[in-house]
């Protein structure tokens, strides 16, 4: 039998609330039979959630079905060690950065990181130096960073411990990764990477490449958002002789909840499964349904589905629709909610479709979503996009006050007319995609101002920047 059709962790979980066992330990709902019958569906699932009991190992200690669970992700993915994370792809990017990084180390990271990767950069209390990603002028947004921005870093800061890139962006685009792994390798420098939406890229093409199979030394990947896992179920893949494994181990202990969710866990386990057991069968069954789906998207008059370059093509789970009417992302996002169609995130330009990863035979409503956004876009006049302004970003930068520093500066709150030229005090989010638009200790500059005012203007949301909405912005005192 095929060890990959195999799901351990499920398997011990059944085979316990088979026993009919008697609860006199956490957690406190006992098997669900504290929860009301008004949540049948609840109630139903909570008889998975247990605890460390004798057959269930543990999660900090693992010997028995975690092990095996997490022995089967590291054997499909091609790493040296794979681990569950409970906490989503967080607690591994913190874990990750810890483990490769130490205090005042300098550190190559890409701009348009997710806001994790620089709550890890500021509890190492590190030196980030950000490279500036390309950008894509038909898709209005930034993409990845180049090999050729990290040779330049590594030329100016050859004593830098790690580079760390997100691949894929949130939309699904790709880069070199595998040149840049090569180039850092070539110098010792170990590279980490956040591949939150490329968890199902191990089913291979048309998929792009994982990052786990190009050679990456940490790699961290969000199962629940394209595998069948349970949010905040993540894994975490180790293939390093540059970053020690027992220090990797370490930071997971101290940011890893010590009350892990069997739940969560078990769907990790599922979701392993489900990938491990992906077919050219149910390849060819998704591929149809996505161009049937795309082609339908792509005779609607009032929206434009975008392409990924040919020299990189991207992920096509991900479907990028570009407003050609009157509307906004926003608008158009609100729009389509108010007729049942849900989408991951908008942009003042886009709205970003995230497609289940279905196996053959799998019926998913795409025909009938088509339909719906066709009728919701309807009558909307068509309407040329603005150009993005953009002016010239420095390649590589420098935070204008450091890690230290910030904790010791005082803080005021200014109108954002004049705050060009100050230190910024907060780190301004739009969210999703949870990519700061600006850090803190990092000066506003003109393009950074108008890039807030847009967003502003067309209805973004954002963590962080908590007076916005009252065009205030906090800065650091002079």
């Amino acid at each position: 039998m095929n060890a990959q059709l195999r799901m351990p962790l499920i398997q011990a979980l059944i085979k316990h609330i088979k026993g009919n066992p008697i609860s006199f330990h956490v957690p406190g709902h006992k098997y669900g039979r504290l929860m009301s019958e008004e949540f049948p569906f609840f109630k139903k699932a909570l008889q998975l959630d247990a605890t460390e009991l004798s057959g269930l190992d543990d999660l900090h200690a693992p010997e028995g079905a975690i092990l095996e669970a997490e022995s089967l992700l590291a054997e499909l993915y091609q790493a040296g060690k794979s681990y569950f994370l409970v906490n989503g792809s967080t607690v591994g990017n913190l874990a990750m950065t810890m483990a490769a990084c130490s205090e005042n180390d300098i550190v190559l990271v890409q701009r348009n990181c997710h806001k994790s990767i620089l709550n890890a950069l500021q509890l190492s209390k590190v030196n980030p130096v950000f490279l500036e990603p390309d950008y894509d002028p038909v898709w209005k947004t930034a993409s990845g960073v180049s090999r050729n921005s990290v040779r330049k870093a590594i030329q100016l800061y050859p004593k830098a411990k790690a580079v760390i890139v997100t691949y894929p962006n949130y939309y699904g685009m790709v880069f070199d990764l595998s040149g840049i792994i090569e180039e850092a390798h070539e110098h010792q420098i170990p590279v980490l990477v956040d591949e939150a939406h490329g968890a199902h890229f191990i089913i291979g093409g048309p998929f792009p490449k994982s990052a786990v199979t190009m050679g990456a030394d940490i790699v961290v990947q969000s199962a629940h958002k394209t595998l069948p896992a349970m949010t905040m179920g993540s894994f975490l893949h180790w293939n390093s002789s540059l970053v020690p494994n027992e220090k990797l181990e370490h930071y997971l202990k101290i940011f890893q909840s010590s009350s892990p969710s069997y739940l969560i866990m078990a769907s990790l386990d599922i979701a392993r499964h489900y990938a491990a057991g992906y077919r050219k069968q149910d390849l060819d069954y998704l591929l149809e349904r996505i161009k049937s789906f795309k082609n339908q998207l792509m005779n609607i008059p009032a929206i434009k589905v975008l392409e990924y370059p040919e020299v990189q093509e991207g992920d096509f789970l991900k479907i990028t629709i570009q407003s050609r009417c009157s509307l906004n992302g926003f608008e158009l996002q609100k729009e389509l909610e108010a007729s049942t169609i849900y989408t991951e995130l908008a942009d003042p330009n886009n709205i970003l479709l995230v497609l289940p990863l279905l196996k053959n035979g799998q019926a998913y409503p795409l025909e009938e979503a088509a339909m719906i956004i066709k009728k919701v876009t309807t009558g909307y006049p068509i309407k040329e996009r603005d150009e993005e302004y953009r002016n010239s970003e420095e390649e590589i930068s420098r935070l204008a006050i450091d890690y230290h520093q910030l904790l010791r500066l005082k803080k005021e709150y200014i109108g954002i007319e004049q705050s060009v030229g100050r230190i910024c005090a907060e780190q301004v989010i739009p969210y999703p995609p949870g990519v700061p638009l600006l850090l803190q200790g990092e000066q506003i500059t003109d393009r950074k101002l108008l890039q807030l005012k847009k967003l502003l203007h067309t209805g973004a949301r954002f963590q962080g920047g908590a007076l916005l909405k009252e065009r205030q912005i906090q800065v650091f005192k002079v």
